[in-house]
């Protein structure tokens, strides 16, 4: 369990999280997430979007229809938008609705929002319309609404924003990097008040991409386990209000957590495959608990990367065996599970969404399951939540990132105590 207190050596200022929304497959909001979670739903299903007949993969953590229709009205502008940007819409309304004032009240000084591939569908009609001869009055409004600003610059209109916005494109790592680029500007006190999340949507393009890798899998995703066979994709957005501690108290916020820590590496190994040595992970963690200010043997819960790929869970458990296995962990067996069992892996928009499951964690004191989950592989020495959500002590959770090209990012996150 992790105590409040704070070395002066580790932390200028102190960031809190005030606001946060989510959209994915698992729910429409915050609420119907943390219900999902609670009961390991499996939100993975059949592809209906696009044609999968002749890919290995036919599944993915999809957001159904019903969760966006609504979302920003009936304009005719609403509806020109790319359905990432219904999402951002969303999640940016559900933020700004838990603060009183809204928007107004949190006035925002900065965005930034990590993704990999903005309105990619719209951008597939574009291109294939020269090929395949089709409607070119479309193309305008698809080119208009591909860009990766254009979702967040959807989101701020709906809610009367308007502030600076950073985009990172960092592979996976890339909703991680945002957060933490976020509390970096808090917490050295350039910032006050800074907007920051993720948001990517399912396209076909990248779909048949990661199954042309061999990296999807034709049967359920089972991170962590001996027996894995790759990944299912899945979508969807979060943000989350970060601004200075004092200022956040000062005016009797709701304080949800307290950011702490954020580290990355790069290791630059290959262009998809991290290093066999977990050399990324365990500087990028470890980097982390020294920003934190925190030893390994304090935090009470990893949320991982673990995308079920052999790759991917080999390196991120070896990392954490070494970093929290040993005595460097206490002498017990740090609990961890990957939430992407639930509703796939959502690329830039991951690290934004598993950082507020990470906050509902903290919030709701339980660990989140790692469904179809049998047996972890020989050597690993940490406790995989398999199957069922388990009610704990959680005052310091680390929540992991690992994208192509060896990117590597890891957020701090704890109960937030005065």
């Amino acid at each position: 369990m992790c105590d409040s207190d704070k070395s002066p050596t580790f932390l200028s200022r102190r960031v809190a999280v005030t606001a946060v929304g989510i959209m994915s497959a698992l729910g429409k909001n915050a609420g119907e997430t943390l219900a999902s979670l609670k009961t390991g739903r499996d939100c993975v299903k059949k592809v209906t979007q696009f044609d999968v007949s002749k890919t290995k993969c036919s599944t993915a953590g999809w957001i159904p229809e019903e969760f966006l229709a609504g979302v920003a009205g009936e304009s005719r502008a609403t509806r020109r938008m790319n359905r990432a940007s219904h999402m951002m819409i969303a999640a940016m309304r559900e933020a700004m609705g838990q603060l009183p004032g809204g928007a107004a009240e949190f006035k925002p000084e900065l965005a930034v929002i990590g993704t990999t591939s903005g309105g990619m569908s719209f951008g597939e009609a574009f291109f294939r319309s020269y090929i395949n001869g089709g409607p070119k009055k479309e193309r305008g409004r698809w080119l208009a609404n591909y860009s990766p600003q254009k979702q967040v610059l959807d989101a701020f209109d709906s809610v009367g924003i308007s502030a600076p916005c950073q985009i990172i494109a960092n592979a996976c790592a890339s909703g991680s990097n945002a957060v933490g680029h976020a509390f970096q500007m808090v917490r050295s006190g350039k910032y006050n008040r800074v907007l920051c999340g993720g948001y990517d949507a399912i396209s076909e393009m990248v779909f048949t991409g990661f199954d042309s890798l061999q990296a999807s899998t034709a049967e359920r995703i089972r991170p962590f386990d001996k027996d894995r066979t790759g990944l299912v994709l899945g979508e969807g957005a979060a943000v989350l209000a970060l601004e200075a501690w004092d200022d956040a108290v000062a005016r009797g916020a709701n304080i949800l957590a307290e950011v702490t820590g954020y580290g990355i590496s790069t290791d630059n190994h290959h262009l998809t495959q991290p290093h066999p040595s977990g050399i990324g992970p365990l500087q990028a963690m470890t980097r982390a608990l020294e920003s934190a200010g925190r030893r390994a043997e304090e935090v009470d819960y990893i949320n991982a990367h673990g995308t079920a790929t052999a790759f991917n869970d080999a390196t991120e458990g070896v990392a954490i065996t070494q970093l929290f296995g040993g005595e460097s962990g206490g002498g017990r067996r740090v609990a961890v599970s990957s939430t992407k069992s639930m509703m796939g892996h959502a690329l830039g928009a991951a690290g934004a969404i598993e950082a507020v499951i990470s906050i509902l964690a903290l919030r709701e004191q339980f660990l989140p399951p790692n469904i179809n989950f049998r047996e972890g592989e020989a050597g690993w020495n940490f406790d995989v939540v398999g199957n069922e959500a388990r009610e704990a002590e959680v005052g310091c959770v680390i929540s992991n990132s690992f994208g192509f090209g060896g990117t590597n990012a890891t957020i701090v996150l704890e109960r937030g105590v005065a």
